[in-house]
């Protein structure tokens, strides 16, 4: 976290950061991207932590519950995608940012981050790195399409 935070300060990105909403963005983020989806299609794939298995709001993408870019074609979308102000936050960790002015922002600034989403302040789209990079991910995903 400490080297994304200097990486982003590097190139004059206004970091706001927000040390408990993490909790906020996750659910917010599961209202907007994953609205379409049932509690038990919810349960299926996943996308909580429930009963000792670790749940993942990216499994709506690795489960095909949700059309997404992956791989090569995310990190490409991600990069072309206007970036003004952004949240970034974590699978688990309630640790969040709100980046101002994040045109900047690209997926060589995520070196290392393992689940971390980022979503445009208005939720209208994401891009989403994983732990299993090369396996599942990353993702990019738009709810304007």
């Amino acid at each position: 976290m400490n080297d994304l935070y200097d990486r982003l300060k590097a190139q004059k990105i206004k970091i706001i950061e927000m040390p408990k909403w993490g909790p906020y963005l996750r659910k917010k983020w599961e209202d907007q991207f994953a609205a379409h989806l049932s509690e038990e299609d919810k349960k299926s794939i996943f996308l909580h932590d429930t009963g000792g298995s670790c749940g993942y709001l990216w499994h709506l993408f690795s489960y095909m519950k949700k059309d997404c870019l992956e791989r090569d074609k995310a990190e490409v979308a991600f990069t072309k995608q206007l970036k003004n102000d952004c949240y970034v936050f974590y699978q688990h960790s309630d640790y969040a940012l709100l980046l101002e002015k994040a045109s900047m922002l690209k997926t060589d600034d995520l070196i290392e981050e393992q689940d971390i989403y980022i979503v445009d302040k208005g939720f209208k789209w994401t891009y989403i790195q994983t732990h299993d990079i090369g396996y599942c991910g990353p993702y990019f995903s738009s709810n304007t399409d």
